[in-house]
């Protein structure tokens, strides 16, 4: 999702890589890492979006992730 941050890239990537060894220390499978990460954004939309941005901020997110995901084929 390349876009201007104000997080370092080595923030950015150490986060990253932490998140993906737990899952792997878990051998969480596709299915099981979608449903955690599904989890952690349905988490942090209720308690660190207000409630009258959360809509419009889910829907951007969700067109990023899509974008993301056609930029990769």
């Amino acid at each position: 999702m390349p876009q201007q941050s104000k997080y370092t890239d080595s923030q950015f990537t150490a986060l990253t890589h932490d998140i993906i060894d737990v899952l792997e220390k878990h051998q969480a499978n596709r299915d099981l890492s979608l449903m955690v990460l599904g989890n952690i954004l349905t988490n942090i939309f209720q308690h660190q979006v207000k409630p009258d941005n959360r809509e419009q901020m889910v829907a951007q997110f969700t067109q990023v992730l899509i974008k993301s995901v056609k930029a990769s084929q």
